[in-house]
C-alpha cells in the first residue's frame, strides 16, 4: 500500500487545515482507493505568528507631522483620498480624463469661439504639443515626459473630457492640471514597471504637475489638484481609508501567508526535521505531496538526506524551482544539480498561478512538469488545485 504524507502550504492553521486535508484525501481515495494519507501539520508549531500581538505596526497618528488617515492637510485637502487618487492613476493614467468624459452632466453652455480659436475638443492636443516643444521641460523634470506627452496626446479621451469642463474652468486652468496630471502618471507607472530604485515623493510629483500645467499655460495658481479629481474620490477614498485604518486586523489576518515563508527561509531546520520524523518508519512505497510552501519544505528534506521509503515527490502550485534559480533555496543553489538518491518528480503548475513554477529547465530528465488548468484568476488559482479532478489524476498516474 502506498503512503502519501500531505504537506500543506502557507498560512494554513486549523480548523482549515482539516478541511483541506480531508479534501484531499476524498480526491485521492477517489482516484487510488488503495493509497493511505498521513499529515505533515507543521503550521501549528513552526508556522509564523506576532509573538508580541503586533507591536511592531505603527499606530494611527503618532508619527510627528503626519496626519491620522481621513484627516486634512492644512490647505484642507485629504491626504489620504489624494494619495489614493494617485493610486488609482497609477493604476491607469487616464483615470481622470475617463472620469471627466464619461461623467453625467446636462450641456455645458459655452460662449461663441473668437475667430480663429480652437475648438474645445481640439485643444488638449494643441496644449500638449506646447508641452513637448516647451524649453521649460526636459526629462531633468521627470524621466520620460515627452514620450508621456505623446501617449497621453493620442487618447480618444482628450475631446470629450475638454468639452465636458464648465467653460469657466478655463480660468484656473483646470484643463491644463488634468493633462498635467495624466502626463505624471504616465511618466511614474513606467518609473514602477521598470522597478525603478528611486520613485519621486509627492513633493515632487506635486512639483512635476505644476510645471507642466505652467508649461501649457494655466495661471501660476491654479486649480493644482483640479475639479476633475473630485470625481475619482468617493471611488478611491474608502478603500484606501479601510486599509490603513484597519492595518492591523488585515495584519493578523494575512501574515501567516507571507510570514510562513519568511520564517522558513530563515529558520527551516526545525520544520524539515519534523518531517524527516514523520517519514522515518514508514514502509514504503511513500509519497511526498507538498502545496506551494510544503513543497518547498518538501524538496529541501529530500535534497539534504536520502530517505529511502520515498519513491517519489508530488510538488503542486511550488516555488522551490523559482528559489533555487535565484539562489535562496537552503538545500540547494544554481547551477548545482539534484543529488543521486532524490526521488522521481511531479511538478504540477498552472500558468495563472502566479506562484508556481516549472522545473523541467533547470533539472532536465529529473522532474515532469504538468500544466493545469484551475480555470480561475490570481490568486484564487492557486487554492484551487484541490478542487480540479485533473489535479488527482496526475497523482494517481505518479502513484500506479
Amino acid at each position: 500500500m502506498t503512503t502519501v504524507v500531505f504537506v500543506h502550504g502557507t498560512g494554513v492553521r486549523e480548523p482549515g487545515f482539516g478541511e483541506l486535508f480531508q479534501r484531499v484525501g476524498d480526491g485521492l481515495a477517489h482516484r487510488t482507493p488503495g493509497v493511505k494519507l498521513i499529515p505533515y501539520y507543521w503550521g501549528a508549531e513552526h508556522g509564523a505568528r506576532l509573538a508580541a500581538d503586533g507591536a511592531s505596526l505603527p499606530a494611527e497618528g503618532t508619527a510627528r507631522g503626519v496626519p491620522d488617515p481621513g484627516t486634512t492637510e492644512p490647505d484642507g485637502t485629504d491626504a489620504d483620498g489624494e494619495s489614493a487618487q494617485w493610486e488609482q492613476l497609477y493604476r491607469d493614467p487616464l483615470a481622470e480624463l475617463s472620469a471627466v468624459a464619461l461623467a453625467p452632466a446636462g450641456p455645458v453652455a459655452r460662449p461663441e469661439l473668437p475667430p480663429g480659436a480652437p475648438h474645445p475638443s481640439e485643444l488638449p492636443r494643441l496644449l500638449l504639443a506646447r508641452l513637448a516643444s516647451s524649453p521649460e521641460v526636459s526629462d531633468a523634470t521627470l524621466p520620460g515626459v515627452r514620450r508621456a506627452a505623446a501617449d497621453v496626446s493620442r487618447s480618444p479621451l482628450l475631446g470629450p473630457a475638454a468639452q465636458a469642463l464648465p467653460a469657466a474652468d478655463a480660468e484656473t486652468g483646470a484643463l491644463e492640471h488634468l493633462l498635467a496630471r495624466a502626463v505624471v502618471a504616465t511618466c511614474l507607472r513606467s518609473l514602477l514597471d521598470a522597478d525603478a530604485p528611486v520613485i519621486p515623493d509627492g513633493e515632487q510629483r506635486d512639483r512635476a504637475v505644476r510645471q507642466l500645467a505652467t508649461a501649457m499655460g494655466a495661471p501660476a495658481a491654479g486649480m493644482e489638484r483640479g475639479a476633475a479629481s473630485l470625481l475619482l474620490r468617493p471611488v478611491v477614498r474608502a478603500g484606501s481609508r479601510y486599509a490603513v485604518r484597519r492595518r492591523r486586523a488585515l495584519t493578523q489576518a494575512a501574515h501567516p501567508a507571507a510570514g510562513d515563508v519568511l520564517r522558513y527561509l530563515a529558520h527551516g531546520e526545525p520544520v524539515r526535521a519534523g518531517l524527516c520524523a514523520t517519514l522515518e518508519g514508514l514502509e514504503g512505497p511513500v509519497a511526498v505531496l507538498g502545496h506551494s510552501l510544503g513543497g518547498i519544505i518538501a524538496f529541501d528534506t529530500l535534497v539534504r538526506r536520502a530517505h529511502p521509503a520515498v519513491r517519489s515527490l508530488v510538488t503542486v502550485g511550488s516555488q522551490a524551482p523559482f528559489l533555487y534559480e535565484i539562489g535562496a533555496l537552503p538545500s540547494l543553489g544554481h547551477p548545482s544539480v539534484l543529488p543521486g538518491h532524490f526521488p522521481a518528480w511531479l511538478n504540477l503548475y498552472d500558468r495563472r498561478d502566479l506562484l508556481s513554477h516549472v522545473g523541467g529547465p533547470l533539472f532536465p530528465g529529473r522532474v515532469r512538469d504538468v500544466a493545469i488548468d484551475n480555470r480561475q484568476p490570481f490568486p484564487a488559482s492557486h487554492s484551487a488545485y484541490w478542487a480540479n479532478p485533473a489535479v488527482y489524476a496526475a497523482i494517481a498516474g505518479e502513484l500506479t
